[in-house]
């Protein structure tokens, strides 16, 4: 019997302990190891920091699904994971023994690189649920008191995508409330240029995302370093292509949503090899840590080098079709190496997302994500905003279901040419 522990309760590890199901052998166990039993699913928590959600319509308790699963479920969070002795110590310190380890831990927030920043300081959050329930409490506060608005994220941040979705939504909602008026907008990003979102653009997002802040009276300072937060303003570097400071910027705020860098989670921090200076978990081409090649490693946690050098440090994010398709790619080499096979799957890295404005969008695909790409294309459209709220309630209903990948999903990606896992390498021909 192998005993197979998937650390970190997110996207990725909840599918990773889904998809795991179709390669296990009689008596094999999966363990899934999180700080809860509830899921949530993030990608909604810009609508929960504005009321259009409460965490109840975003949130699957997982225990009855993972126990129709036959997943064992452990809700005490991880203190510390030894590789040496191969297991995982749990806060309460208990250990939980593995053959095979999946790292799926999602990130630490780091605002406390920035004086000033976050949910207990000066700035809001959606990077969780309960950081969105206080933004919109503090949200509500604002409307009732309008004023200058700062939306962005912060130097070594890699996740873009939901910041400029923030900014859109309020600019949508406080339309709607008829206070757009008296509430001037700055997006503050760590970015080059405006729609650079990590990947060095995706089609045309440079051009779309400017006119949609140019149509919707909202400014941006790119390449900015914020350098302190206080509780009426927020001071930013702008930084040139040489490194100096281009020039300062002393930004009123009256409320401000802000993304912070990542780094990896301290059950990781400091272990020599595994993890990268930042903390995340450094793999090969098979998602596998060399040094001990039973650990698995899939989503946020994963090192990844940013695309190219810039001004201000910004990171590569980890879209979710790019962690599902990590998520397949380690099952399969998990399901060969219990079968005494070689590793052979490799994620595509793939990138397919929405990017909800409130009443529109911007949709991409990049193929793969990480450029150069075969497929490099953006558009944008009502239609998003839709397929936004459908995908919300179709990946909801795969969680309360416990599967990963139904097979008309397959169906439909496959028609699309969108795939999840690479083709096989083929063996070297020798010269003649």
């Amino acid at each position: 019997m192998a005993e197979i522990v998937v650390l970190g309760a997110g996207l990725g590890g909840t599918l990773m302990a889904f998809e795991l199901g179709d390669q296990l052998r009689p008596g094999d166990r999966v363990t899934l190891i999180g700080q809860s039993e509830a899921y949530q699913f993030v990608p909604s928590n810009p609508w929960v920091a504005i009321g259009w959600r409460k965490r109840k319509d975003i949130e699957v308790h997982l225990a009855a699904v993972t126990k129709r699963k036959n997943i064992r479920l452990c809700t005490e969070g991880a203190r510390a994971v030894h590789p040496v002795e191969k297991s995982v110590e749990l806060e309460t310190g208990e250990r939980v023994p593995y053959d095979y380890l999946v790292i799926a831990t999602g990130p630490d927030l780091a605002f406390d690189e920035i004086v000033g920043l976050g949910p207990d300081a000066h700035t809001q959050s959606i990077c969780q649920t309960s950081h969105a329930e206080k933004a919109h409490a503090a949200f509500e506060r604002f409307c009732a008191q309008p004023g200058p608005l700062i939306v962005g994220a912060v130097q070594g941040a890699s996740c873009f995508g939901p910041a400029y979705e923030f900014a859109f939504i309020l600019d949508t909602e406080l339309r709607r409330r008829k206070l757009r008026d008296r509430v001037p907008m700055t997006f503050v990003t760590a970015e080059p240029y405006i729609g650079h979102l990590g990947l060095d653009g995706v089609g045309d997002t440079k051009g779309l995302l400017e006119s949609e802040f140019r149509q919707r009276h909202i400014k941006w300072v790119t390449n900015a370093r914020v350098t302190n937060v206080a509780s009426d303003n927020m001071s930013v570097e702008e930084i040139a292509a040489d490194g100096a400071v281009l020039a300062t910027h002393q930004l009123a705020l009256g409320h401000a949503m802000m993304l912070p860098a990542f780094r990896g989670v301290s059950a990781m921090r400091g272990i020599e090899g595994l993890v990268n200076p930042r903390g995340f978990v450094v793999v090969d081409k098979y998602l596998r840590y060399p040094v001990f090649p039973e650990i698995f490693a899939v989503g946020v946690c994963v090192a990844i080098r940013p695309t190219g050098p810039t001004p201000v440090l910004v990171g590569v994010p980890k879209t979710g079709f790019m962690i599902e398709s990590m998520v397949t790619a380690v099952a399969h080499n998990i399901g060969a190496l219990l079968r005494d096979k070689l590793v052979h799957a490799r994620a595509t890295w793939n990138a397919v997302c929405l990017a909800d404005f409130g009443d529109s969008g911007v949709a991409f695909v990049a193929q793969p994500q990480i450029p150069p790409r075969n497929v490099n294309w953006a558009a944008k459209g009502a239609w998003v905003h839709l397929a936004k709220v459908a995908f919300e309630k179709y990946f909801l209903r795969k969680i309360r279901t416990g599967e990963s990948e139904p097979f008309y999903e397959r169906f439909v990606l496959n028609r699309l040419d969108i795939q999840k896992l690479k083709q096989p390498e083929m063996d070297p021909v020798p010269h003649a």
